[in-house]
């Protein structure tokens, strides 16, 4: 018998629509080119203001958040409901990233591409557990089984969502290709019921 405890729950979702893309495309390089936008964990990208969610044009997308925050809390056991507290757009132009970080006060995070060009960085999660780094034991030759992995690395795709807890460090590895990446970020709160 084997017992496999403490694992970390990465959901990834995939959304066909190219209608959603195209205007969301639209609407954050116009929203780009009005507002010099922020610095937050952003290197040589553009980061918007964090009320994105309340902005009607983006109704869809928080919809579809909102979807796959259902399912999560389903499949995670988790009593109220979601609360989208802040979301926001990234621009990252040839050689943009993020350095790793997490998202304090949040439940659930993740990261929705809008557009993302072969090379252009991928999504980079670590092992929560800093104990674990204590040792690093040698390994056999050979690609080891998936629980073993001390990092996870994710492709951007056009249409991927990927959802994590907010307490996952994580990192956005440089845009390598000729052309910009955009993403939107988020963060899931959990409601308070009062009795």
């Amino acid at each position: 018998m084997r017992d496999l405890h403490f694992p970390t729950p990465v959901y990834i979702f995939h959304y066909k629509d190219p209608s959603l893309n195209t205007q969301l495309e639209k609407d954050i390089v116009a929203w780009s080119n009005q507002d010099k936008g922020v610095t937050r964990t952003n290197i040589q990208g553009w980061h918007s203001t964090t009320d994105m969610n309340v902005r009607p044009e983006y109704k869809r997308l928080v919809d579809a958040l909102y979807e796959a925050q259902h399912i999560i809390y389903e499949q995670e056991h988790l009593a109220s409901e979601p609360f989208l507290g802040n979301m926001w757009a990234n621009i990252n132009p040839p050689g943009g990233m993020n350095r790793a970080h997490i998202h304090p006060n949040s439940l659930w995070s993740g990261v929705y591409y809008v557009k993302a060009p072969e090379n252009s960085g991928q999504l980079k999660v670590e092992d929560p557990r800093s104990v674990a780094l204590m040792v690093r034991p040698r390994m056999k030759e050979g690609k080891p089984p998936q629980r073993l992995w001390r990092e996870a690395s994710y492709d951007p795709k056009p249409g991927r969502l990927i959802m994590f807890p907010s307490w996952l460090n994580h990192c956005v590895e440089p845009n390598n290709s000729n052309d910009i990446r955009i993403s939107v970020s988020f963060n899931f709160m959990q409601k308070c019921f009062i009795v």
